[in-house]
């Protein structure tokens, strides 16, 4: 299952980096890398830092958006290192290691990092179903992208090697990150259709319910049932006209 975990860098500036990080990745056994737009790559300093882990270079996926790297995940967490105006839900590095080794036994799941300079914007941490924080020395709190990639790599390491048996439960049939893309992008339009939305808030608000279906992990069925009830709040507006 760790095989389906997916380790995503959004933005890499520097190529030793991305070496770096698979370097990081192979030690704990996960081989999937995805890289967002990196600013220069393959490299040979990606390739020297890698010490040993050039197959996963070699097979590395790079892609234009973050929409493209999370083309068909269940679960999505993003990696954030500063307070945020907005509440995103935030767990810690042991949580959201386990979290991420349970849904890759259903599918596939998404580790995302961002820029080394400031991480994922707002509109990037949108499209994470929560967010992980790893807590170091309020005084000294600076983490290099390798680093940070070590540290959760282990925790989702130590994660699958103690993980014990479930009762069985049965498997819900999540939304993927395209499918609840799609999915809020038909609700904004279906309350600006409406009128409910208000240039002024409409931001904020967007980002609250964005947050609350997160938190509800819709399945498939829902987002088709949901998004039905939008066309028809729609189509009712344009019968009024």
């Amino acid at each position: 299952m760790l095989n389906n975990i997916r380790i995503v860098l959004v933005d890499t500036s520097h190529p030793g980096n991305i070496g770096a990080v698979a370097r990081a990745m192979k030690n704990m056994c996960l081989s999937q890398l995805y890289l967002v737009n990196p600013l220069q790559f393959p490299d040979a300093e990606a390739t020297s830092r890698a010490s040993g882990a050039d197959d996963l270079l070699d097979r590395a996926k790079v892609v234009e958006t973050l929409d493209q790297a999370l083309d068909g995940c269940r679960l999505v967490v993003g990696t954030s290192a500063r307070a945020r105006t907005v509440n995103w839900p935030v767990t810690s590095p042991r949580e959201s290691a386990q979290k991420l080794v349970a849904e890759a036994e259903l599918g596939d799941v998404a580790l995302v990092f961002g820029r080394e300079r400031s991480g994922l914007t707002n509109s990037e941490l949108d499209r994470c179903t929560f967010l992980v924080h790893i807590p170091t020395n309020q005084e000294y709190s600076s983490l290099n992208l390798g680093m940070a990639v070590q540290v959760l790599s282990y925790e989702v390491y130590l994660a699958n090697l103690q993980k014990t048996p479930a009762e069985a439960e049965p498997a819900r049939d999540l939304a993927t990150a395209d499918m609840l893309q799609s999915f809020h992008s038909h609700l904004e339009q279906a309350l600006d259709d409406i009128g409910f939305t208000d240039t002024r808030q409409s931001e904020k608000l967007l980002r609250r319910l964005r947050s609350l279906f997160q938190r509800a992990r819709l399945d498939k069925d829902e987002v088709n049932i949901l998004r039905g009830i939008f066309s028809a709040m729609q189509g009712r507006k344009s019968m009024r006209r």
